[in-house]
């Protein structure tokens, strides 16, 4: 699966827009310690702090201000009701030009005297902003920041400002005691034969994802098991558990893993490492501007998982 590939089917482009090469990298800079390194509450004390500043990155969910989505043809862009994309923000102009959306491409053009840059340079004549096999173009004004996002069959503004109200007002994200318990040992089935696996995004669409495998492990001496998707060396997981109706995020958590090292001895060569106390909210906790999968049924444990990150917000 595309996680990384925004502009390649729905749940693909989640992972760029959703978790985005920020959220790898925050992984990889933590990684594993020798024994003479941090502790593990330690470690995860430095992920967990990796994580909130993520969030409140430029690139961060906390400064998302509106999702609007687009019809074929000419797209109004401008500030209020009057406008095909409604900017909600006071500090944008009353019009800034249009986005004109032709065969899975889109194109914005100013409007006169609209000062609308892209990569640091004003924008003067009609400029293309997505096409199928290119990354979206990053518009700019002032605070305010907005891109192209494809959903399915539909094509969106997702807007940014950088002095959003849920940034200023975001402290941490609550969570579990540290718990080593909770970093488990899994083996991965991998399927037979190619095989793939329904997801649904809050959208209601539905897209079918290769699947990577299924992971199998043991808590409490029972055995559980989680349908994987993933690309590269990552390993994503939708999950829900008996926490999610009271303590965690209604609809599941989200988890990523290593996936086994290659050439490892055979007793280990499926073995892959899920650390529970990395369990994190979607980004549909943090904003209403986001376009969530939700796990599958399959992946709703029959479990308490007292670990990882605890409900955010009212999203």
């Amino acid at each position: 699966m595309q996680l990384i590939n925004q502009t390649v089917g729905p749940l693909n482009s989640y992972s760029r827009c959703f978790f985005g090469l920020w959220f790898l990298a925050m992984m990889a800079s933590v990684g594993w310690r020798n024994a003479d390194g941090p502790s593990y509450k330690a470690q995860m004390d430095e992920w967990h702090q990796n994580r909130v500043n993520s969030l409140k990155s430029e690139t961060g969910w906390l400064n998302l201000a509106g999702l609007f989505w687009l019809d074929n043809g000419k797209n109004s862009l401008g500030l209020g009701p009057d406008f095909d994309v409604p900017f909600p923000v006071a500090k944008a102009p009353a019009d800034l030009g249009a986005f004109y959306l032709d065969k899975g491409e889109v194109r914005f053009l100013p409007n006169t005297g609209a000062t609308v840059s892209a990569a640091g340079k004003p924008v003067t004549e009609p400029l293309v902003v997505f096409s199928p096999n290119t990354k979206p173009t990053v518009l700019e004004h002032g605070s305010l920041r907005w891109f192209i996002i494809k959903r399915g069959d539909k094509y969106g503004v997702r807007l940014r400002d950088l002095d959003s109200p849920y940034l200023k007002e975001f402290q941490t994200i609550d969570r579990y005691p540290i718990d080593e318990s909770w970093k488990l040992k899994a083996r991965l089935e991998a399927p037979t034969t190619p095989r793939t696996i329904s997801i649904i995004d809050v959208l209601g669409i539905v897209s079918q994802q290769p699947l990577a495998g299924t992971l199998i492990f043991e808590r409490a001496g029972k055995t559980y098991r989680l349908d994987a998707v993933g690309e590269g060396e990552k390993l994503f997981i939708l999950f829900g558990d008996q926490t999610n109706t009271h303590e965690t995020y209604g609809s599941g958590r989200f988890l990523y893993a290593d996936r086994p090292v290659a050439g490892s001895a055979s007793a280990e060569r499926n073995m892959v490492i899920l650390d529970f106390n990395q369990a994190i909210n979607p980004p549909c906790a943090f904003t209403p501007y986001a376009t969530c999968p939700i796990p599958p049924k399959q992946n709703k444990l029959a479990l308490v998982v007292n670990a990882g990150e605890k409900r955010y917000g009212d999203h």
